[in-house]
C-alpha cells in the first residue's frame, strides 16, 4: 500500500468518523426538541436539514472513498453508481443552498426596521417549507444529467480521456464538450448561491460592526446585552460557515478548472478535489455544535446520562 493510498484512506476515514456522529447529534437535538416543544425556530429547521444533507454526503461519498482506498473497489453496480452520484450531487448542492438560506435568514433577522429586508421577517417562516421543498426538487432535477455517464467498471480497465475517476465509480464523457458543459453547469449553478451568501455575509458583518460601535457609546441593560450576545453569536457562526464553504468551494473548483486543461487527471489531484468537496460535511457540524445552545444542551444531557449509567454500573459491581 503506497503513501497516497494510506493518506487517502486516513483522510476520508477521519471525515467519516467526525461527520456522521456530529451530524446525527445535530439532527437528534433538533428532532428531540421538536417532539418535546412541538415547534422549532426557523434557523433550527434549516440547520436540521443542513445536517441531514451533510450526513447524506458522508454516506454517498466519504464512506465509498474510504472503502475504495482500502481496496474495496466493487462497491456498486452501474445502477448503484448512478444513484450514489445523483444523491451526492443533489445533497452537496443542498448543503450549499441551505447554508445560503441560513445566511439570508440571519441577515433578515438582524436587519434594522428601516432595511429593505425587514418585511421578510414575518414572511420568511411562512414560506420556509416551500423554499426547502423547492431546493430539494431543484437539485435532484438538475443533477440527473451527470448520472447518465456513470458506470462501475471500465472496458479493459483502461481509463479513457475526460473521465472522472472515483475508483469505485467512473463518469465517462465521450466528448470534451460534454465534459466541459457538465462541469460548468454544476459550478455555475452552485456559484449563484455562493455569491448570494457572500453578499449576505458582508451585510451581516457590516451590521455587526455598526452594532459594536453603538454598544461602545450606549449602556444597555443586562437582559438586552444577553439578547444581543445571542444574536451576535448566531450571526458570527453563520458567517463562519459561509467563509468555510467559500474556501472549500474555491479550492474544489480551482482544481476542477486545472483538470480542464489536461486530458487525464492524476489520481492525487482527483483525491484532493474530492476531499475538499466533502470537507464541509465535517467542518459544518463542528461549528454548529460549538455555537448552538440547543445542541450544546442536548450534548450535556447525553453526557449526564452516560455518567449516571456508569455510576450505577460501578455501584452494582461493588
Amino acid at each position: 500500500m503506497d503513501s497516497r493510498v494510506v493518506i487517502k484512506a486516513s483522510s476520508f476515514l477521519i471525515l467519516t468518523i467526525i461527520s456522521i456522529p456530529a451530524n446525527l447529534l445535530i439532527c437528534y437535538a433538533f428532532l428531540h426538541s421538536y417532539l418535546i416543544e412541538a415547534k422549532l425556530l426557523t434557523a433550527d429547521i434549516i440547520l436540521c436539514h443542513l445536517a441531514f444533507a451533510n450526513l447524506m454526503v458522508a454516506f454517498t461519498r466519504s464512506i465509498p472513498q474510504t472503502l475504495a482506498a482500502l481496496g474495496y473497489l466493487n462497491i456498486f453496480d452501474d445502477f448503484g453508481c448512478k444513484v450514489s452520484l445523483l444523491c451526492f450531487r443533489a445533497f452537496r448542492g443542498l448543503s450549499i443552498s441551505l447554508t445560503c438560506l441560513l445566511c439570508v435568514y440571519q441577515a433578515v433577522l438582524i436587519s434594522p426596521a428601516t432595511s429593505l429586508l425587514a418585511p421578510l421577517k414575518m414572511r420568511f417562516p411562512q414560506f420556509l417549507l416551500y423554499i426547502i421543498v423547492f431546493l430539494y426538487l431543484f437539485y435532484y432535477f438538475t443533477s440527473v444529467s451527470a448520472i447518465l455517464y456513470a458506470v462501475s467498471n471500465l472496458f479493459n480497465n483502461t481509463i479513457p480521456p475526460y473521465t472522472l475517476n472515483l475508483e469505485y465509480c467512473f463518469v465517462l464523457c465521450r466528448e470534451y464538450s460534454s465534459y466541459i458543459s457538465i462541469g460548468f453547469g454544476v459550478m455555475s449553478r452552485d456559484l449563484v448561491f455562493i455569491i448570494l451568501m457572500t453578499i449576505m455575509s458582508g451585510y451581516i458583518l457590516r451590521l455587526l460592526y455598526n452594532h459594536g460601535q453603538k454598544v461602545k457609546n450606549i449602556r444597555s441593560s443586562d437582559n438586552s446585552q444577553k439578547g444581543e450576545r445571542a444574536e451576535t453569536k448566531a450571526s458570527r457562526a453563520v458567517v463562519t460557515l459561509v467563509i468555510l464553504y467559500v474556501v472549500f468551494f474555491g479550492i474544489d473548483n480551482i482544481i476542477w478548472l486545472y483538470s480542464m486543461t489536461i486530458v487525464r487527471v492524476a489520481p492525487l489531484v482527483s483525491d484532493i478535489r474530492v476531499f475538499f468537496a466533502t470537507l464541509y460535511t465535517s467542518a459544518c457540524p463542528i461549528v454548529v455544535i460549538l455555537t448552538n445552545p440547543k445542541v450544546q444542551r442536548k450534548l450535556k444531557v447525553v453526557k449526564m446520562k452516560k455518567a449516571v449509567q456508569s455510576t450505577k454500573s460501578s455501584t452494582r459491581t461493588k
